[in-house]
């Protein structure tokens, strides 16, 4: 398991998260929080190099203003 990073924002029903380093994971990489439930899927990577964003598209039931502040990884 990876860490992605921070959920900074929601944008367009995305969780945006700002990657801990420039190793970020590949499109349709699962997002899961650190009690390992999938949260949803990366729909896109886009940013600095150094430090990208990440747009996670989050699955059904999940409600978008929770993930913010959270710390989520990829598995």
């Amino acid at each position: 398991m990876h860490r992605l990073g921070e959920v900074v924002r929601t944008a367009q029903g995305l969780a945006i998260v700002r990657c801990s380093d420039d190793d970020h994971p590949d499109v349709g990489t699962q997002a899961v929080d650190e009690q390992l439930t999938t949260v949803g899927r990366v729909v896109d990577v886009f940013g600095p190099v150094a430090r990208p964003y990440v747009a996670v598209s989050p699955d059904e039931g999940i409600a978008l203003p929770t993930l913010l502040g959270k710390k989520l990884y990829a598995r």
